[in-house]
């Protein structure tokens, strides 16, 4: 069994949460946390554990800061993030600490299901040693990292995807190619793709800024501003 420790500063979106990872064959529920302080308590004494369901705003301090605390004492329990926080920055830490997928809320069961049984494979294979294969291994992490963006096309990162997506989805107005590069740490070539296939998709609207001279600068907004 994979044990689970749940964290929510919400005693019943915890309970829920933890009923969700009870459902999913091979997961258990080892324990519940409502704080920061609560949750480093509980991975310092519960014998076993294997991953953290963590939310982010937590009474006493975030849930980065219980992952910089784990990594600090050398914890390496995994961590998938499942919070309500959607700013790019808190996203992007969250990956650099070594969470493994960044679930927003509210969602459904099926969501997080699916998140826990590619977690459930990515364990199979990392325990059967030998070597994968790139497919296989793309697989995987594509499960683990899947965000909003259904169907993308061959060569293009879910994760990469959910950044482009929520630097836009939170601007205060139109961005080109090179200000989404900037904020997300990506290069221009890549926002640039990232942001014609929102576009491509009706996520994303195009807007041409003219300047004195030269080609116009390319701009684009999410196509639920006004």
């Amino acid at each position: 069994m994979i044990e689970v420790l749940v964290v929510d500063d919400d005693m019943r979106v915890a309970r829920v949460n933890a009923a969700y990872v009870e459902k999913v064959p091979g997961f258990h529920v080892a324990g519940e946390a409502h704080s920061a302080a609560e949750a480093l308590h509980r991975l310092e004494t519960l014998p076993r554990l294997d991953l953290v369901l963590l939310d982010h705003y937590l009474p006493d301090a975030t849930g980065l800061a219980v992952v910089q605390e784990m990594r600090r004492r050398g914890d390496q329990t995994d961590v998938i993030m499942v919070t309500a926080a959607r700013d790019v920055s808190t996203v992007q830490a969250a990956m650099r600490h070594g969470a493994l997928q960044y679930l927003v809320k509210p969602f459904a069961f099926a969501g997080l299901r699916a998140k826990l049984e590619a977690y459930a494979e990515l364990r199979r294979t990392l325990d059967g040693g030998g070597e994968a294969e790139q497919a296989e291994v793309d697989r995987i992490f594509g499960a683990l990292s899947a965000s909003s963006e259904p169907d993308l096309p061959k060569g293009h990162s879910p994760t990469t995807a959910e950044l482009v997506r929520q630097c836009l989805m939170h601007a205060d107005g139109p961005l080109s190619a090179q200000e989404i590069a900037e904020r997300t740490g990506v290069s221009r070539q890549t926002a640039q793709r990232y942001l014609k296939l929102l576009e491509r998709t009706g996520r994303a609207r195009l807007t041409l800024k003219y300047g004195d001279a030269g080609r116009p600068e390319h701009r684009y907004v999410w196509a639920t501003r006004g």
